[in-house]
């Protein structure tokens, strides 16, 4: 058994990629805050690969952790000179493994808030990139608005240096490169959002106007926020994965992270001092980012929402085995290809057809084993961004809805708390406690779920809406997930 860590590196296996660089030459060049699986199965993988190339050595990355639970990702990498072990599961069973060495340091905020600061005032650092999750950009899902009412975002415009949030941090960073002349970074999110750098703009500027006008002013006319869409299904690390590392591969390392093989970029080239050379390792740098980042959020995000509670409430319990269900299959592809792709522009080189049949079948990895408790989690967050606006879009058309008004059902029927063998279902969402109350109405008032203007806005008082809702709502109450979803493919 090999320990993981620089001086370990030549004895492992051979058939075990390593960093082919001297990381003692790499220096840094980006903070990312939000160090989580998805980040090291891809921003920091595509850095390793410019690496290997003998790229990009002077964009190392510095990990951020802001959240209490990160302070084990920042002692377990610490114990492993920032390395890690990206696993790629293969349909076939076939598993790849590779040490990724992009990232040379990790700093947890809540400890050093200057440490972090600093580093990023750093001339050095060109570039904060984030994944923070949908709800770590702090606006209202219906509004859009940031909210400065929260506690933490009071704390940190009172206290600038001891800022506990990213957009302290962040602001509290430019506002000194201001101070002394260095040019800004650029601020790079890689967030499931539609639009996620002009909401990244939109929020970080906020919190800059309500700190200072002037210096509100000067983030929001020289830093870059680019938009960019993100692809690659990598779910939570498991104690079986770290097992099976150091089983397969002889690696002993806390906290792998695994992924399907399946892995897309597309970046919007807006950068104010420079950027790695990505497009040489597979990226898709371009213009203009919306179409691919809205086909992306409407047929593979928002198919992921399709699944996950239908098929945790007819007892699946993984992605891959709903997908290897023919009926769910067809709900699936009926979604995406009847309500989804009419409210989508063309996609440069892409043939929707066949990307629609790729996401079954990297959904129905059986090796990913992806959970549906996952896909379900921070529901609030997720549907209103990638669900609704597909239902808004249709309905102004005149277009079918009533696949996605039945998943949007499903997930007031999750949200009641009980699956359909009455056994206790974990809801794990920002808004538990407010949604699982109205939830509990769904048979007495079905209605109450939709009728949250917070969530849904004046969606919920359209007639067509409100008819495909209540219809599937009541089958799922009266017969299940899988009957209802067998009306929906016989009444079509």
């Amino acid at each position: 058994m090999t320990r993981l860590n620089d001086a370990n590196l030549h004895t492992l296996n051979l058939d075990i990629a390593s960093p082919d660089y001297d990381r003692q030459k790499v220096t840094t060049g980006i903070v990312h805050i939000g160090v989580g699986g998805f980040h090291r199965a891809h921003q920091a993988m595509y850095l390793d690969e410019l690496m290997n190339r003998g790229q990009a050595l002077d964009w190392g990355i510095v990990g951020v952790g802001v959240m209490p639970g990160d302070r084990r990702m920042q002692e377990i990498l610490a114990a492993q000179d920032h390395l890690y072990t990206l696993v790629v599961k293969h349909p076939d069973g076939h598993y790849d493994a590779r040490v990724i060495g992009s990232m040379i340091d990790y700093l947890f905020a809540p400890d050093a808030p200057e440490a972090v600061i600093e580093k990023m005032a750093d001339p050095a650092i060109r570039i904060v990139s984030l994944t923070v999750t949908e709800g770590g950009y702090n606006f209202h899902p219906v509004s859009g608005e940031f909210d400065i009412a929260n506690a933490d975002v009071q704390h940190d415009l009172s206290h600038p240096a001891a800022a506990k949030t990213s957009f302290g941090l962040v602001i509290e960073a430019l506002a000194r490169r201001r101070e002394r002349g260095v040019a800004p970074f650029t601020v790079m999110s890689c967030d499931n959002i539609q639009g996620n750098g002009d909401i990244a703009r939109k929020m970080f500027t906020a919190f800059a106007h309500q700190r200072d006008k002037e210096l509100g002013a000067w983030v929001e006319a020289k830093v870059p926020f680019p938009n960019s869409m993100v692809d690659r299904i990598t779910p939570v690390t498991t104690p079986a994965d770290i097992e099976e590392v150091s089983q397969r591969f002889g690696i002993e390392d806390a906290w792998p992270v695994v992924c399907e093989p399946f892995t897309q970029w597309v970046l919007e080239d807006r950068f104010i001092v420079g950027r790695p050379a990505f497009e040489m390792v597979g990226v898709q740098v371009v213009d203009d980012v919306e179409p691919f980042e809205l086909m992306k959020l409407r047929l593979l995000n928002a198919s992921h929402q399709a699944l996950a509670y239908f098929g945790y409430l007819a007892g699946y319990r993984h992605a891959h085995e709903v997908c290897q269900d023919p009926l769910f299959v067809d709900f699936l592809l009926a979604y995406m290809t009847l309500e989804a792709t009419p409210t989508l522009a063309p996609v440069p080189g892409m043939d929707l057809d066949a990307y629609r049949h790729t996401l079954i079948e990297r959904f129905a990895n059986p090796e990913i084993r992806d959970t549906l408790a996952r896909l379900c989690a921070e529901s609030s967050d997720r549907i209103p961004k990638w669900l609704l606006p597909v239902i808004r879009e249709q309905l102004a058309q005149g277009g079918e809805i009533r696949h996605a008004a039945a998943v949007v059902a499903s997930w007031a029927r999750y949200a009641e708390g009980i699956d359909e063998q009455g056994k206790p279902i974990e809801v794990v969402d920002r808004l538990k406690e407010s949604l699982m109350t109205i939830a509990a109405d769904n048979r007495t008032r079905p209605t109450a779920f939709i009728d949250n203007r917070e969530l849904f806005g004046d969606l919920g008082e359209n007639p067509h809406f409100r008819e495909a809702y209540l219809e599937a709502l009541d089958s799922l109450h009266r017969h299940g997930a899988r009957a209802t979803l067998e009306a929906l493919a016989t009444s079509g």
